[in-house]
């Protein structure tokens, strides 16, 4: 069995086919698929899926950094408000980006940090987004370095470095996908240096499909592929890499 650690699965892009591709997670071995949130303008959506698959699906409540704008404030007292009405497995997604745009980077702090001190009152998981500001994230992370934060580097992508600083610094763990199995990436370097038990899976569908889909609309059925990869990098079976990295999510989201 495997658990998708992070599927945008109620997403447009599946619209026309949803109860098709959480029958293909199904069929896959897919025992549970965690959606990371983006903001309010989704959530509504990305509940009624989750209501619709009691036991399977487990949304998160969050601030996506890329969401982060002007009313970015208004944004975060939703979040402490729906925390208090019903359950959400997780913090997410959060953290900071600065791929597309740089002149947001205070707002951003301030709503991580902010997503962050949620984790702690509530005791809950973070899903953490790291695009081009491994940096500015850790510095973020310092001043909870004593709080116990447990959570997932999202679609990990820095040097081995970084890496540990994540696993042994931090306590967190790396959320591996697609990525991994894409020709150009010195991900599968990175990674085979980190224990399993620092890892778990991920697609974060609609987008990363892994090889041979890649290009495609990404779903999580695939992550088996992902497995399929680890397996070889730790040498050990697809099933054993499902077993662990499951007990692993099990351990951080608290099933």
């Amino acid at each position: 069995m495997f658990i998708d650690t992070h599927s945008h699965i109620y997403s447009d892009e599946f619209d026309n086919d949803i109860s098709e591709a959480i029958a293909r997670a199904k069929d896959a071995n897919i025992s549970k698929i965690v959606l990371p949130d983006i903001d309010s303008k989704v959530r509504a959506k990305m509940l009624n899926l989750a209501d619709s698959y009691p036991d399977y699906l487990y949304p998160l409540i969050g601030l996506h950094p890329t969401s982060v704008n002007d009313n970015y404030k208004v944004e975060l007292d939703l979040l402490d408000k729906q925390l208090a009405e019903r359950r959400f497995w997780g913090i997410g997604e959060s953290g900071i980006d600065l791929y597309w745009d740089k002149s947001l980077l205070k707002e951003q702090i301030d709503a991580f940090a902010y997503q962050l001190d949620l984790a702690v009152k509530y005791d809950l998981p973070i899903i953490i987004h790291a695009r081009d500001s491994i940096k500015e994230i850790y510095d973020v992370l310092e001043s909870y370095k004593s709080k116990s934060i447990r959570g997932i580097m999202h679609c990990f992508s820095g040097d081995i470095d970084d890496a540990r600083k994540a696993v042994d610094y931090y306590g967190l763990h790396l959320g591996v996908g697609g990525v991994i199995t894409f020709k150009n990436t010195n991900l599968r370097d990175v990674i085979s240096k980190i224990d399993i038990q620092n890892i778990v899976l991920e697609t974060d569908s609609p987008y990363l499909a892994p090889v041979p889909f890649r290009g495609k609309r990404n779903e999580s059925s695939y992550v088996v592929k992902v497995a399929e990869l680890l397996a070889t990098l730790y040498n050990i079976s697809t099933e054993e890499v499902g077993r662990i990295t499951s007990e692993n999510a099990n351990n951080i989201f608290k099933f």
